[in-house]
């Protein structure tokens, strides 16, 4: 099912073969988490894509995940019900399903896997290419529940980013980090205390695939980011 090994939850991950056994499956729905170009210049046979404005939400003005109701509305447009399997790609090393990885979990929709490798391993193995939209999926059911305990509010982050006990781990670029780059913000920098570790030194450049846990967990280690600590993302 999956390629990597000696990770804590690898069913989070299948490979290409998985996904090609299975894509026709009733019950599973892959997921385009790419632009829509990208989209259109090719995909997985049968994947939907993903709009590309699911993460903000207009009333609040700012990237934000989607409310409850907008949230329910856009998985069912793409047929992913309460009992659906999920699999995201994108051609981005996962930064794109991931995303949707995420928001899925925090509505509490946690059937969903991310292909390792994503776009690139998928066309890399010689399997099919599609540049057909998909029919209209059939009517489901999304009862968002929403799991606030996979998401820190910002008093909480100032309240214990001091800890001994936490870490605040920013995977953004260094140019982030350290400033230089503001990327349109007004404000540069980052959380006081945090430590970093871009989230691409987790990838393979060339594979676009996830690195062997071993790997993961030593430079993790190196950066105090330890499984008895609470670890605060951004």
């Amino acid at each position: 099912m999956t390629t990597s090994s000696g990770f804590a939850h690898p069913e989070h991950l299948v490979d290409a073969a998985w996904v090609e056994a299975h894509r026709s499956d009733p019950n599973l729905v892959i997921v385009d988490c790419d632009v829509e170009p990208a989209y259109n210049r090719g995909h997985i046979p049968g994947a939907v894509l993903v709009p590309d404005n699911y993460e903000k939400d207009a009333d609040a003005g700012r990237l934000h995940v989607l409310p409850p109701n907008k949230f329910a509305a856009l998985c069912q447009g793409l047929g992913i019900g309460d009992n659906t399997l999920v699999v995201a790609y994108d051609n981005s090393q996962s930064l794109y399903a991931a995303r949707l990885w995420w928001a899925l979990n925090y509505y509490g929709h946690t059937s969903v896997k991310i292909l390792d490798g994503g776009w690139r391993r998928w066309v890399s193995e010689g399997r099919a290419v599609s540049f057909a939209r998909p029919k209209a999926p059939a009517p489901v059911t999304f009862n968002p529940r929403p799991n606030q305990s996979i998401l820190v509010k910002v008093d909480e982050l100032k309240a214990n980013c001091r800890l001994d006990d936490v870490v605040v781990w920013d995977v953004r670029s260094t140019a982030e980090y350290d400033g230089s780059n503001s990327r349109g913000n007004q404000r540069v920098g980052h959380v006081p205390g945090s430590v970093h570790l871009e989230y691409l030194n987790t990838m393979d450049r060339e594979t676009h695939r996830f690195k062997p846990a071993a790997d993961i967990r030593r430079m993790l280690l190196a950066q105090g980011i330890t499984p008895e600590k609470r670890i605060y993302t951004y």
